[in-house]
């Protein structure tokens, strides 16, 4: 064997196992974690009750910071020029990557975005009034058949989750609903405790929010949230309906694949510990675990579901 050629072998191996190595250590300096948004929002709130318990699991850090724009997509669309060493991470969103590059061009498609870990989403959640005559889901159904169109709904932003659910469920019902979008949750939660509409599409932490000045009629998870054990799910009233605002953790397209695993694992303990799942709950938050391994299913199931949505409702770019 040649002095070249085994120099190359040599080479190749190191730099092979490289990246086995750091994974094995990782991480060993503070992660930057980037949320998309400004702060106060879920994603940031979801990032600062992340940090301690990650910091407690592995040693090191998570340095919060914001880039903010185009609802998320200013983010995303710099992801991939960031460096691919496990520590430059940022908030990944649904339905909002799988939206927004339907809808035009903004940087990005949903595939450039690679999330390693999906750690919780806030469930969509049909509410009214307290003192509103609709007491139940088929009470609302009943009163949306007798007058098409006259049964009013807030919800936050156009073509959001909060809009999905609204088309989701009439399609489902046979009913027709008439959406109010609002610049974000706040308005919307104003428009529904002032009786501007006659109820509103809004998420489990909105009803724990405003407790018993609102009546829940159905909450879009598998079973009851654990927080709000009166709200009945659609599933158990005969609506196979479960969704809402999905959060999780992407990384960019270079990282190593053994780096990626890590970071996942890691969010996996964070997401078991028992008091960040008190606090998760408590906020009205529903605990997820979409690691690699279910990732591609989750992914290809959520893409055909909202692109479907998307269609119908019109907003897929020309």
């Amino acid at each position: 064997m040649t002095s070249r050629i085994r120099t190359t072998l040599i080479a190749t191996a190191v730099a092979l196992a490289a990246p086995m190595a750091f994974a094995a250590g990782y991480p060993e300096k503070t992660v930057n974690y980037i949320i998309p948004f400004g702060p106060g929002g879920e994603s940031d709130i979801s990032a600062r009750l992340q940090e301690p318990v990650f910091k407690r699991i592995t040693g090191q850090g998570l340095a919060i910071q914001y880039k903010a724009g185009a609802g998320g997509a200013a983010g995303w669309s710099q992801l991939n020029g960031m460096a691919g060493d496990g520590y430059t991470v940022m908030g990944s969103n649904l339905p909002h990557i799988v939206l927004q590059p339907l809808e035009k061009d903004v940087g990005y498609k949903t595939d450039d975005i690679t999330t390693v870990f999906w750690f919780h989403y806030t469930p969509d959640a049909l509410m009214v009034p307290a003192d509103s005559p609709m007491r139940s889901l088929k009470d609302f159904v009943d009163a949306a058949k007798k007058a098409p169109g006259a049964t009013t709904l807030s919800g936050s932003g156009t073509n959001s989750a909060n809009h999905l659910a609204q088309r989701q469920f009439d399609k489902m019902a046979g009913i027709k609903t008439t959406y109010v979008p609002f610049g974000g949750t706040g308005p919307s939660n104003t428009a529904l405790l002032g009786k501007q509409v006659s109820g509103s599409w809004g998420y489990t932490t909105v009803q724990m929010q405003l407790g018993a000045q609102v009546r829940c009629l159905a909450v879009a998870m598998e079973q009851r949230h654990p927080k709000l054990p009166d709200c009945p799910t659609f599933k158990e009233q005969g609506y196979n309906l479960v969704g809402g605002a999905y959060r999780g953790v992407a990384v960019p397209k270079s990282t190593p694949a053994d780096i990626q695993n890590k970071l996942a694992a890691d969010l996996a303990k964070v997401n078991a510990d028992p008091e960040f799942i008190r606090k998760m709950e408590e906020g009205g938050f529903a605990m997820l675990n979409i690691g690699p391994a279910q990732m591609g299913a989750f992914m290809t199931e959520v893409k055909g579901r909202y692109e479907a949505l998307a269609k119908e409702m019109g907003i897929v770019k020309k």
